[in-house]
């Protein structure tokens, strides 16, 4: 039986542990400094008001990119077409926000439309050149599958291009079995089944994105307004310097 005590108990466990990174990616301390914890990365589901936004990062990504995530060098009117027929009510978009409220990172949870494969997902995932070499795409991996858990869905397809060695490199961190034909590869992650863990997990990580997302809203509009006064006091003092 599940006591308010522990519901509360498994909801801070499930906070530190999502503020804790991974084993793999914890630093070694070095003797004499001080440790410094890495920084959280929120990431937030994305509903259909974003589409511009998921658009705007698509585009922004090069032929080279565009070939790695799609598997062809999708054009400008490809991507839109794409963007254009997600599913939000089927699937799921997570995405990471720089403070300019860009969408830096992203990934598509898709899952199986065919009725005996209810229990299939598949993932993609893209990040802006700038924003790489900062683990996002590992993070994003981490927080579809505990979504795809919670969603009762039991294993987790990648369908990816040889070439792509970053997108098979998080998929065999996470101990997935990739197989490989030709210029194409396939890897799949059985999932364990969904716990109060992952659940309260989940939950808590959520509500920490949404919150960090509407701060940077917030400041975003503070610093354009303060932009617009300054550029209204710049204006003033240039007539009357004029005058």
């Amino acid at each position: 039986m599940v006591t308010p005590a522990t519901l509360f108990k498994a909801s801070l466990n499930a906070s530190r542990e999502f503020f804790r990174p991974p084993a793999t990616e914890r630093p070694v301390p070095t003797p004499g400094l001080p440790y410094v914890a890495p920084l959280m990365v929120p990431i937030r589901s994305i509903g259909p008001s974003h589409g511009e936004r998921i658009e705007a990062h698509l585009l922004a990504l090069d032929a080279q990119d565009r070939y790695l995530r799609f598997g062809y060098a999708a054009s400008d009117e490809q991507i839109r077409r794409y963007v254009s027929s997600l599913n939000f009510e089927r699937d799921d978009i997570f995405g990471i926000y720089n403070r300019k409220l860009e969408l830096i990172a992203m990934a598509h949870l898709a899952f199986s439309t065919n009725p005996e494969l209810k229990s299939c997902a598949e993932f993609g995932v893209s990040v802006l050149a700038h924003a790489r070499g900062r683990g996002y795409g590992s993070r994003l991996f981490d927080r579809a599958v505990m979504h795809a858990r919670n969603e009762g869905v039991e294993m987790m397809f990648i369908y990816a291009l040889s070439e792509n060695t970053a997108m098979l490199n998080i998929a065999r961190k996470a101990g997935a079995t990739i197989k490989r034909d030709g210029s194409e590869s396939e890897a799949y992650l059985v999932l364990p089944a969904a716990d109060l863990d992952s659940r309260m997990t989940e939950m808590v990580e959520e509500r920490i994105a949404q919150t960090d997302y509407r701060l940077k809203v917030q400041a975003k509009q503070f610093w354009d307004l303060l932009g617009a006064v300054q550029e209204v006091r710049r204006g003033v003092r240039e007539s009357r310097e004029r005058m």
